[in-house]
């Protein structure tokens, strides 16, 4: 049976051979038409004889069918099992081998019994008596009998190999069409590198992660046979996402390059106006000095040398970016231009800043009046949400909204000297209102979730 043919690595056993032998030729000369037929020298036995004759003929013809049936069986259960292991190292696919192999010796076993029946009689022979044919009989049922027990086994076996059979063939399936679409990912990829190269960019870092991919390509043809069908589907799924990633980088690279100059000139362009703006600095903290409070300006005092600096370094930096580019190293390029970008960013707010503080401090010092009433609307609307519902407000908001009053309080009498703290007083209600906005998301919160 071909369970038995070879097994660990073994020489083929005689027996199976001389099985096959035997079993096959008596199977091909019971299904031969003339084999009864005259032209021998066979004598006939009319009457109980010959019709036990015939029945130990038709056992014999039976179990070599079931016989057939089982190696038939068995040889396509092999395939399954190659199938699963091509694929599968998992233990339970090792336990589906074992199983296939306790299988393989228990077909061995009633294969031997067959074939030694098959050999005990000649039922051709002339001489042959009922009571041989009888035995012969009963011999060859029974071995038909357990040729087919076994091959009920097998049939259940395989039944509950389905699962494992099931996700080894979509493997499988999968594995061809996965190989080729990394190889055509590769080849996409390089046409649109040689694409970028003909339009005068050089994209050496991404022909290199190209050429890293040339390994891969390598064992992908070497095949499943030589790496197995999971790392072969792994490493084809590899391929295709770095060779796509190379290919779509190639081909944004042209416009790559121009938004990288047009980030160049916009950044230089930006440079030129803060460096312009800078210059007013110094007059608006004149002004602030004249009529404000030291504590009201001090903190931007070193806004223009600070400035200075942050511009200088984002001009060399931007220098730095130019070179990049003229010599094709994107990402260098791109991160420069980022720190400019951040430079500018800090610059424009210190300068601003400047500014932005004369402004409040003029507004505050004519009329005070409406900053004040925005942030009593802030603690009264607290204070109504907080009572809601309520006979007396919750400790929790009553409590920071009452120290919001008195801080507000408070606020409102640093005004009253000769030389007020305009600034003092602006960030002293900037945080009564901080404060009354966290009471009111609190209650918000705590009655969204029902408590």
């Amino acid at each position: 049976m071909a369970a038995s043919d070879t097994r660990d690595g073994a020489a083929p056993r005689k027996t199976s051979t001389f099985r096959l032998a035997l079993a096959l030729p008596l199977l091909a000369a019971a299904l031969l038409p003339g084999a009864f037929a005259g032209g021998g020298t066979r004598r006939w036995f009319g009457g109980r004889g010959e019709s036990q004759r015939a029945e130990a003929q038709a056992a014999k013809d039976a179990a070599a069918a079931a016989f057939y049936e089982l190696d038939t069986a068995q040889r396509g259960l092999r395939i399954s099992i190659e199938t699963i292991t091509a694929v599968d190292g998992s233990p339970e696919a090792r336990r589906a081998v074992e199983g296939f192999e306790a299988l393989g010796r228990r077909i061995d076993e009633v294969s031997h019994a067959y074939i030694e029946a098959v050999d005990a009689h000649d039922l051709d022979r002339d001489e042959l008596d009922a009571a041989t044919a009888n035995r012969a009989r009963g011999e060859l049922h029974r071995a038909k009998e357990e040729l087919d027990r076994v091959k009920g086994e097998l049939d259940r076996f395989e039944e509950g190999l389905a699962p494992l059979l099931g996700s080894a063939e979509t493997q499988l399936a999968r594995l061809a069409p996965a190989v080729e679409r990394a190889r055509q990912a590769l080849r996409g990829a390089s046409g649109a590198l040689d694409a970028v190269r003909d339009g005068g960019l050089r994209a050496d870092d991404l022909a290199l992660r190209l050429a890293r991919l040339g390994p891969e390509l390598t064992r992908l043809n070497e095949g499943a046979g030589r790496h197995g069908v999971a790392e072969t589907l792994q490493r084809a799924d590899g391929v295709l996402r770095d060779a796509e990633a190379v290919r779509a980088e190639a081909e944004r690279l042209p416009e790559r390059a121009a938004e990288i100059d047009r980030r160049l000139v916009s950044l230089r362009t930006r440079t030129e106006a803060l460096t312009t703006r800078t210059g007013g600095v110094e007059p608006v903290l004149s002004e602030l000095r004249r009529r404000f409070s030291a504590a009201c300006w001090q903190d931007l005092q070193h806004v223009p040398e600070q400035a200075a600096e942050t511009l200088r370094q984002a001009g060399d930096r931007l220098a730095e970016a130019g070179r990049a580019r003229a010599e094709q190293r994107w990402p260098d390029a791109t991160s420069l231009l980022s720190t400019v970008r951040a430079l500018l960013d800090s610059t424009d707010e210190a300068v601003s800043a400047a500014g932005e503080r004369l402004r409040r401090l003029d507004a505050v010092a004519k009329d005070p009046t409406a900053e004040v009433d925005r942030t009593r609307f802030a603690v009264r609307d607290a204070q109504r949400l907080a009572m809601a519902g309520r006979s007396t407000p919750d400790p929790r908001h009553a409590r920071p909204l009452d120290e919001a009053v008195a801080r507000l309080d408070r606020a409102l009498g640093s005004l009253e000297g000769r030389h007020p703290d305009y600034w003092h007083f602006l960030t002293e209600l900037e945080a009564v209102r901080a404060s009354a906005a966290h009471v009111v998301g609190l209650i918000r919160e705590e009655r969204g979730t029902g408590h």
